[in-house]
């Protein structure tokens, strides 16, 4: 079952596909640009079509999803934590 998308193998955070991602659970992301599987356990709850870190990620880093900058990161992430934006704002504001 996939769990989780990446579009780019360097993306930085991956969206939910599924309903009921809990806390502990092993997700299964797929990269769509490389068509193969990659695993990762979840730290956080993570509703569906919301974000997971892929890595960790410190204040003022660059977020990656689908290849390209989406934002910087505002307070620290975790591998497999919920990236949203309580951690995560667009540069344009």
């Amino acid at each position: 079952m996939i769990h989780l998308v990446l579009h780019d193998a360097n993306d930085m955070v991956a969206v939910a596909v599924v309903e009921g991602v809990t806390a502990g659970t092993e997700l299964t992301a797929w990269i769509m640009d490389d068509d193969r599987m990659i695993k990762i356990k979840a730290e956080q709850d993570i509703p569906i079509g919301h974000k997971i870190a892929m890595k960790d990620m410190a204040v003022g880093d660059t977020v990656i999803k689908y290849g390209v900058d989406i934002g910087k990161v505002v307070a620290p992430i975790k591998k497999g934590q919920h990236a949203h934006t309580q951690n995560i704002k667009t540069k344009r504001w």
